[in-house]
Order: C-alpha cells, then sequence, then structure tokens
C-alpha cells in the first residue's frame, strides 16, 4: 500500500492521464451497441415479444387547443348605410335567409333627402332631353345655328351626369336598382328603406331592437354561410413551420378531418402561440361556430423516423436504447427520441425497416444486458 502511495506521489501527472484515459475509454464503451445472449427458451419466461420494425408516421400525433371560426369571406356584416330609426326586424336570430330576402327596416330623413336629389335630377335630364331634340329638329330646318345645338347636348350630357349621381347615392344608402328607378318614374319617394341579404346564410347575431335609432355604418346583423368552417388552431412558435399548408389533421373525439391552409405571421406576444388556419374538409355542419375544440398532428417528420410503443424503448442514464433481435440474443442500439404522443413515440437511430424490435418485456431485457455490461 506504500509502494501504490509513494507511486501516486511521485508521478502525478501520469497518473491523472491514466485515469482520464481510463474513464474516456469506459464512457465509449458505454455508447456503443453492446449484443447479449437470450435463449429462444427464454423469452415466454421474460414475458418478451418482438415485432418487426415499420414506418407508421401517423401513429405518433400531438394535440393542440382550436377554434371553430366563420372564414372572413363568409360573413356579412348589415349595417346602417344612413341615421334612421330601426321600425322593423324582418328576421329573427339563427334564421336561415336567402340572398336577397328581407332583413330590416329602416326609416331615415336622410333617406328622404337623397330621393329628393333624385326627383330633381330626373326632373331636369327630362327637360335637357326634351330641349336636346327641340334644337335638332330646329338645326334640321336650318332655323337655328348649331352652336344651339351642341349647347343642348352639352345640358344634357351635364343633367344625365346629375341623375346618375343621384341613382348612385341611394344605391349606396341601401336602396335596389329596381325601387329607385320605380321612384324616379312615380315621383313618389319611398317612406323607409329595407335592407336584404347580399348572400344565403344564417342569422348569427342581432344587434339592434326595434325603435332604436342608428348612426351611418352601425351594425345590425351577422349573416354567417356556415357550410364552410376554419379551424383556429394555437401552436408553441418553435413548432409553427413543421407542418406545411396541406397537411391533414383529426379532430379528436369526432369524425371530422380537415387540412391546414397557412400560418399566421404574426405571434401573440402574451402566450408566445403561433395561429394555424386548417379548413374542415366534408362535415362541416358537425362543429359549431365558435365551438372550442382539440386536433391531432402528425408529429414532426425526419430522415430515420420510426413509429414505436412507448413500451419499446429503455434509458440508462439520459440515453434511450431499443432492443434488437439477433441470432442469439439481442443488441442494445442508441436512439434519439424525436416525438411523443400518449403511448407512442418517434425515435431516430441505427434500425432498419424489418428487424425485430423487443416491444414487451424491456426492462428483463434491460436488466439482462447490464448484467452483460457487468460481467464485461
Amino acid at each position: 500500500m506504500n509502494i501504490i502511495r509513494s507511486f501516486f506521489q511521485a508521478r502525478p501527472c501520469a497518473c491523472a492521464a491514466a485515469l482520464l484515459c481510463a474513464f474516456s475509454l469506459t464512457a465509449h464503451a458505454a455508447d456503443r451497441p453492446a449484443k447479449f445472449a437470450v435463449a429462444s427458451s427464454q423469452l415466454q419466461a421474460m414475458g418478451i415479444q418482438t415485432a418487426p420494425l415499420q414506418t407508421q408516421l401517423e401513429s405518433v400525433r400531438t394535440s393542440y387547443p382550436a377554434q371553430v371560426v366563420i372564414p372572413p369571406n363568409a360573413e356579412q356584416v348589415i349595417s346602417s348605410p344612413v341615421a334612421g330609426l330601426i321600425s322593423q326586424l324582418m328576421v329573427q336570430p339563427n334564421q336561415l335567409v336567402r340572398a336577397g330576402e328581407p332583413l330590416v327596416r329602416l326609416v331615415s330623413p336622410e333617406l328622404g333627402q337623397l330621393q329628393l336629389q333624385l326627383l330633381q335630377a330626373s326632373a331636369r335630364a327630362t327637360l335637357a332631353r326634351q330641349a336636346a331634340r327641340r334644337e335638332q329638329d330646329l338645326f334640321g330646318e336650318g332655323l337655328i345655328a348649331q352652336r344651339r345645338v351642341q349647347e343642348a347636348q352639352a345640358a344634357l350630357q351635364e343633367a344625365e351626369a346629375t341623375l346618375r349621381q343621384a341613382k348612385t347615392a341611394l344605391r349606396l344608402s341601401g336602396m335596389s336598382p329596381a325601387t329607385i328607378d320605380k321612384v324616379a318614374a312615380s315621383g313618389n319617394p319611398q317612406e323607409s328603406l329595407v335592407l336584404s341579404a347580399k348572400q344565403a346564410g344564417h342569422v348569427t347575431d342581432i344587434k339592434v331592437a326595434p325603435g332604436q335609432r342608428v348612426d351611418p355604418a352601425t351594425a345590425l346583423m351577422n349573416v354567417a354561410q356556415t357550410g364552410t368552417l376554419w379551424l383556429e388552431i394555437q401552436v408553441p412558435v418553435a413548432e409553427s413551420t413543421t407542418w406545411a399548408p396541406g397537411t391533414e389533421l383529426k379532430v379528436k373525439g369526432r369524425d371530422i378531418t380537415a387540412q391546414i391552409l397557412n400560418s399566421s405571421a404574426m405571434v401573440t406576444s402574451g402566450s408566445q402561440m403561433v395561429v394555424m388556419r386548417a379548413l374542415v374538409r366534408g362535415k362541416a355542419g358537425q362543429v359549431r361556430p365558435g365551438e372550442l375544440l382539440s386536433v391531432e398532428l402528425p408529429a414532426a417528420t425526419g430522415a430515420g423516423g420510426w413509429d414505436l410503443p412507448l413500451s419499446a424503448v429503455a434509458h440508462d442514464g439520459n440515453q434511450a436504447y431499443v432492443f434488437v433481435r439477433t441470432a442469439d440474443g439481442f443488441e442494445a442500439r442508441p436512439v434519439k427520441l424525436a416525438a411523443s404522443a400518449g403511448q407512442r413515440v418517434r425515435i431516430q437511430g441505427p434500425v432498419k425497416a424489418g428487424e425485430q424490435i423487443a416491444v414487451s418485456g424491456v426492462v428483463a431485457l434491460k436488466g439482462a444486458w447490464l448484467d452483460e455490461k457487468e460481467t464485461k
């Protein structure tokens, strides 16, 4: 013992180098795949079962929260084009309406003023038209100069432009072209304005009541087409580039699939999440706008990715291993866990398709493997 102590005291540098070398060799050996023998007769007793390695990339899925929303182009906001008073609601909440169906009746002093301008412009245009015809007839008889015909034509063009502008103002106020022509022809202004649906859909929200006064651009109600719905999925920003547009996903607990359309370019500052939008395919009637759901997305794919039961993976320290069947036993091969979901994991490592992987009894195999390492 004194001789050994004298050796270490005399050559401390050499001793340290030897220990470091021995440690490196041990650590390197621990990282190598290790083969160990297991008799075929022991497999059943140890509860060991194997399965061939296959690519099943759809089996590992991760869940994320999602909300059902209506696409922007499928929702119409009915707003008041002029200031006025709501005199009648002609629909009920959740009612299905057709395109062109009346929704709300509005009375407005501003509407009366616009119709007055229409009637005045119509009368001026009629007089200018008659004057232009008369001047043209007189010029044809040689009684007047051509200059008077040109002046009459210019006055007619100005009157018709004023009439078109008056009709446009009424169209912007919500009056239909047919009603505008009727007012101009009859000379009788309408007492109220009826706003109609521009597209078929469900009345999803009524924001006003009869007798309520509204300002221009006040939202009155929403009409939405619910045949096409989106899912807005909350995904961590670090994983937002994992799924490309066109990737299919499943709605958890429903027989519904959706297809990713795009991802938001913005990150929610509070939660650091990115919103991904997906189109519900085929069965939009089974979900409702505003409903909160959970969706399942396939885990990230990569080169050398394999899906296995969680029970097939063993750990030695921080390193994960799978046990591959050999001619006389098994071989422990180090792998990397790329993703996990529920009872499935995705691994990457030196394994090949068709190799028999232990999927049960892995605890017993790990014990046999560690015993083999210690004996060596």
